[in-house]
C-alpha cells in the first residue's frame, strides 16, 4: 500500500531525522495498514525523498538503515 499524494508527507520528518520505528507507526495508523505495507510505505516515501532533498539527510543510505532489522 502505498499513500496517495495527500497522504505522502505525513511521516517526512520522521524519515529524514531517521526515527524509522517512528515514521512507520505513523504510516501504519495514518493508512489503516498492516506492519509490513506500513514499511513499504515508509521505505517509499524514503526513496523518493532521497532523491528530491538529499541534503536534508544527515546519514548517508548504508548508515541510516544500521541496526534496523525487518
Amino acid at each position: 500500500m502505498e499513500p496517495d499524494g495527500g497522504d505522502c508527507a505525513i511521516a517526512d520528518n520522521e524519515i529524514i531525522e531517521g526515527r524509522i520505528i517512528h515514521g512507520i507507526k505513523i504510516f501504519k495508523e495514518h493508512l489503516g495498514c498492516s506492519l509490513h505495507e506500513a514499511l513499504g510505505a515508509f521505505t517509499a516515501r524514503y526513496d523518493v525523498l532521497r532523491c528530491e532533498r538529499p541534503g536534508d539527510f544527515s546519514k548517508d543510505h548504508a548508515t541510516y538503515w544500521e541496526n534496523f532489522y525487518s
